[in-house]
């Protein structure tokens, strides 16, 4: 098998297999029977018509970024996707780029920017994090509230199949009703249905100006209402709303002793929220020097200390001072994964429920685990709780996640937002999804890949 794939793409075996053999968190480690780096589509497609007429197991990885074991790949031809990293072209007009899924979302980024455009998917890991990890799980992100998932944000796409055959969705239509939405059944597969190799994806005016602030609020709820409220007064132009809670602000401090904390006295809930405005009128600087966005940040944030909803704020008058804001939030991974052994749940309830799960939570998962402790952040605009709860045993990881879990179900919410399933939530996937939804998935994965060859143990528990 090794030789003949040789013959089609670069293939690394040994020590050189290393960066391929374990993933992100540590938690999970493999020996690979290969690693192969196809440099195109056809390759992809050669490489799985190998696999196939082999039965060989098939497991494709992008940025290699991901928190649920979703690359897991012992004794199977892990597939790169790293060389597929070409942005084909971007046209301004029609406010798209067809992209290759090794590109790095920064380096999308980067490239939008030049033309005043914006991929506006962001996230910690966008430095290396690839298109096709992002498609393969649905990625959310900081900028959801505005801009919406992954889903929300590809036009088209072309995969390979199990068996090596190529379909072309690569669509740039905003509106196509031609059957099945084969698109949106690829996204968010975590690679068990076929392997994406190009995108065509939306973007949007660049923001001409930011305003970003980190503001405290008397509790959850109230920070909703200040949500909606700045929501009305911007005309919708929130872009974030991110909270962080007053262990995660200490965690943060004691890890980073250099960093300058945001207000003077500790708040209970801090919020990062940050305004995005295209328009030139606000964005302009006046005659002072002055950016009118962070003059109505400014006058919001006053009226609503005003009115109780807010209790200190801190606007960024500096990009520095920006992105020292942003680098707080984004080291969530290092701060919940510093001690282990750790229960990482990535729920999502109702707006009007966080709060909620949030005194639920620390005391249910405190009758399991007395010692248990809890690092909280959340995408709060979007209902996204990232609850990692650090045990003391780990026999108490399973019944943690089930007791997270009986409370998401309680609420009306999921057990997972944005991370997708991989090998960690196969347990939730079982306890929790109907069981006529996984009958389903499962008849569609025997349709596309009757040989269980991509990505198998991944997604979808045993019958």
């Amino acid at each position: 098998m090794i030789n003949a794939l040789k013959d089609v793409t670069q293939v690394l075996t040994g020590e050189d297999m290393a960066p391929w053999s374990q993933d992100w968190t540590g938690q999970y480690r493999w020996t690979p029977l290969c690693v192969v780096r196809p440099r195109d589509t056809a390759e992809v497609s050669a490489v799985m018509r190998l696999a196939h007429d082999s039965g060989t197991p098939v497991v494709p990885v992008s940025g290699h970024t991901g928190l649920s074991g979703g690359t897991e790949g012992e004794g199977a031809i892990m597939l790169s996707l790293d060389r597929l990293d070409r942005i084909e072209e971007i046209r301004p007009e029609a406010r798209l780029a067809r992209v290759g899924a090794g590109v790095i979302l920064s380096d999308l980024h980067a490239a939008a920017a030049e033309l005043g455009l914006a991929f506006p998917m962001t996230f910690g890991a966008k430095g290396s994090a690839r298109l096709g990890g992002l498609l393969a799980t649905n990625a959310g992100g900081s900028n959801v509230l505005r801009y919406g998932n992954t889903r929300d944000l590809v036009l088209g796409l072309e995969a390979v199949l199990a068996d090596g055959r190529v379909v072309d969705l690569m669509s740039e239509l905003h509106k196509n009703n031609t059957g099945y939405d084969l698109r949106h059944l690829l996204i968010g597969s975590e690679g068990t249905l076929g392997i994406v190799t190009r995108a065509v994806v939306k973007l949007v005016p660049q923001p001409r100006a930011f305003a970003t602030a980190m503001v405290a609020a008397q509790s959850v709820d109230v920070a909703l209402t200040l949500l909606n409220r700045l929501q009305d007064i911007t005309g919708g132009a929130v872009e974030a709303f991110e909270f962080m809670p007053r262990a995660y602000m200490d965690a943060y401090a004691a890890l980073h002793p250099a960093a300058q904390a945001p207000f003077a006295e500790p708040h209970d809930v801090n919020i990062l929220v940050e305004l995005g405005a295209t328009a030139p009128r606000d964005a302009s600087p006046g005659p002072d020097g002055s950016v009118p966005l962070s003059g109505l940040l400014e006058d919001a944030l006053g009226t609503l200390f005003e009115e109780g909803l807010v209790m200190d704020a801190a606007v960024a008058t500096s990009e520095a001072q920006r992105a020292a804001f942003w680098t707080r939030r984004e080291a969530a991974a290092e701060l919940s994964l510093a001690k282990k052994p750790c229960v990482v749940n990535d729920v999502a309830v109702p707006l009007d429920k966080v709060q909620t799960f949030l005194e639920q939570a620390e005391e249910r998962v405190a009758k399991v685990d007395p010692q248990a402790d809890a690092m909280v952040v959340a995408h709060l605009g979007d209902g996204n709780v990232h609850y990692a709860v650090r045990v003391t045993d780990a026999a108490c990881v399973t019944p943690v996640m089930e007791t997270v879990e009986d409370l998401v179900r309680l609420l009306g919410g999921t057990f997972s937002a944005e991370h997708g399933i991989g090998r960690s939530k196969l347990g939730s996937m079982a306890r929790r999804k109907d069981p006529v939804a996984l009958d389903m998935m499962r008849a569609i994965k025997a349709a596309l890949d009757p040989k269980g060859i991509l990505n198998p143990g991944k997604l979808l528990p045993p019958a």
